[in-house]
């Protein structure tokens, strides 16, 4: 029937499908282009944009292979310099150069465009479909860990995207690092190097392909970590849009706005935070014979406060202080990965340092400048959603153990029976 999709929009700031949820967001151009430099398609990638990501990533693994690319970074940074000349080869590399350039201009110019269709798609605040089940997969907004996706990232890359429901970025990464794992005899070296053979540990090793690891390992742990965050973002824009439309009935009686019911209903004030269980509490009071016109639901605006150390699932400021933690940590892996084969603790040892010492060094630079040192405050919790609930005196205990297994902040009776009030907790 025409005009009857309750999704229609112009611009939507998501879609949820069974292969994950796509969404647009801001970013910032220089860390897109970055990533688009350290790895050719890996920006476009964080952007959502998959086929350009693929076509070109699949374009930097080959066209590098062919013109020596890794080979010569290598003996340049170890100062064999006629090496460097010795194995690059000219034809591949004379094509190589544009299209790296590209990668690296379109990334940044793309987050531009796409950070001008988010703000036009927040001010039309088109529905979201938040549901998905089909049946190979189930996929449905939620909250999540971003640490816990950093963790499983830094485990196994790729494992941190399919715990958000990144189908389609988790199968590639996947895929992609156990081919370089494989091409690198990465699992040998490692075995040697622990054993203390470090000479063995850099004769197996293939130097071409260990290049490319510190680029794919990096990204995976920021892409989960970032795509957390933004997720949760996500879940907390649409539940209070979805309580907006539904629980702010015109005809909702505020507390002594009609003074001949004083004394006659019960008024019950709670706080949640954003999440399944504030709707799971609404939905079984309404099973309880609560009426959708006796709940008012208030989502608060959120105070700009000073930043945290690390985003959780309970707050996210959207301004990661993993950036530049991955970033270096991504840069100083792979200078440990180069000087590794001329030191004496080979490649996966230095890699492993430079990974540590990058990400530590990162996330101290973000530290100094963010000025943060409210440490204690990161993980307590803060009121996101006010209810306030229109019931009869009998349903008083009912609506408020409801509440409570609901994991509400704070819950108390409004009692307005007396010229003063009192609030009853």
């Amino acid at each position: 029937m025409k005009g009857s999709n309750k999704f229609k929009g112009r611009r939507h700031q998501a879609y949820v499908s069974i292969f994950g949820t796509t969404q647009v967001h801001l970013r910032n151009p220089w860390i897109i282009s970055w990533w688009s430099a350290a790895f050719p398609g890996l920006g476009h990638l964080l952007l959502s944009k998959y086929l350009r990501g693929f076509l070109l990533f699949i374009w930097e693994v080959y066209i590098n292979y062919q013109a020596h690319v890794n080979l010569a970074i290598l003996y340049s940074f170890t100062g064999s310099l006629e090496q460097a000349k010795e194995v690059i080869d000219i034809r591949w590399m004379l094509l190589y150069i544009p299209t790296y350039i590209f990668a690296i201009w379109d990334s940044y110019r793309s987050t531009v465009d796409l950070n001008h269709q988010y703000l036009l798609a927040t001010r039309e605040d088109a529905d979201i479909k938040i549901f998905q089940i089909s049946a190979m997969e189930i996929n449905y907004l939620d909250k999540r860990n971003p640490m816990i996706s950093a963790i499983w990232s830094f485990l196994m890359p790729g494992a941190g995207q399919i715990y958000i429901h990144r189908i389609i970025t988790a199968s590639f990464i996947m895929t992609w690092w156990i081919m370089l794992v494989y091409y690198s005899k990465l699992l040998p070296a490692i075995h040697y190097s622990f054993l203390g053979e470090f000479a063995k540990a850099k004769d197996i090793i293939s130097w071409h392909w260990l290049l490319n690891i510190p680029s794919v390992y990096g990204f995976a742990l920021y892409d989960a970590y970032v795509n957390t965050v933004e997720n949760n973002k996500l879940y907390d824009w649409e539940q209070a849009l979805f309580l907006k439309k539904n629980y702010q009935n015109k005809s909702f009686e505020l507390p002594c706005e009609n003074k001949k019911d004083v004394g006659e209903a019960m008024h019950i004030i709670c706080t949640f935070e954003y999440s399944n269980y504030l709707e799971l509490a609404i939905s079984t009071m309404e099973m309880q014979g609560i009426k959708k016109e006796d709940i008012l639901a208030i989502p608060m605006d959120k105070r700009n406060s000073s930043r945290r150390f690390f985003d959780s699932i309970h707050h996210s400021d959207g301004l990661s202080l993993l950036d530049l933690s991955s970033i270096l940590g991504t840069i100083f892996m792979l200078l440990g990965s180069i000087y590794g084969f001329i030191l004496k603790w080979g490649p996966i040892v230095w890699g492993l340092i430079g990974l540590l010492v990058g990400g530590f060094l990162g996330l101290l630079i973000r530290l100094l400048i963010s000025k943060n040192k409210s440490y204690r405050q990161r993980n307590k919790k803060s009121t996101e959603v006010v209810l306030i609930i229109k019931c009869e005196e009998k349903k008083l205990e009912l609506v408020k153990d409801i509440l409570w297994e609901n994991y509400a902040l704070g819950v108390a009776k409004l009692d307005l029976a007396d010229k003063v009030g009192n609030i009853q907790i």
